[in-house]
């Protein structure tokens, strides 16, 4: 199974959760969104593989996304996933995504249950 982590070296947990994923034998790819932006249909991909609320993959204490002068639970799919590839640094991070599930590594021992 390929396992992907959609990753910001800067983030503390981003940084936890891949070392955790070593520690566990997993040498995940890497995507740095930050380097290498989402299109909107992948975060529409992401949305849906995460599960849940749409609202759990977007950071709503960024000053991105104050702009846009909505609450998050105003937003449906389409427009978190639009913010997103608009603002990369709105993506909740990291996401590992394994085979045809992913979770958000909040906090990093999250991610443990895709690898079961």
């Amino acid at each position: 199974m390929t396992i992907t982590i959609w990753h910001n070296p800067r983030c503390s947990k981003s940084r936890q959760t891949l070392e955790l994923l070593h520690e566990k034998g997993v040498e995940p790819t890497i995507r740095e969104y930050l380097k290498h932006p989402p299109s909107q249909v992948e975060i529409e991909k992401l949305i849906d593989l995460v599960g849940g609320d749409p609202g759990d993959l977007i950071r709503d204490g960024e000053p991105e996304f104050k702009a846009l002068r909505k609450k998050k639970e105003d937003l449906g799919k389409a427009d978190i996933a639009r913010a997103i590839a608009t603002h990369p640094v709105l993506l909740q991070r990291p996401v590992v995504v394994a085979g045809e599930r992913a979770a958000i590594g909040r906090p990093a021992e999250a991610v443990l249950l895709l690898l079961r």
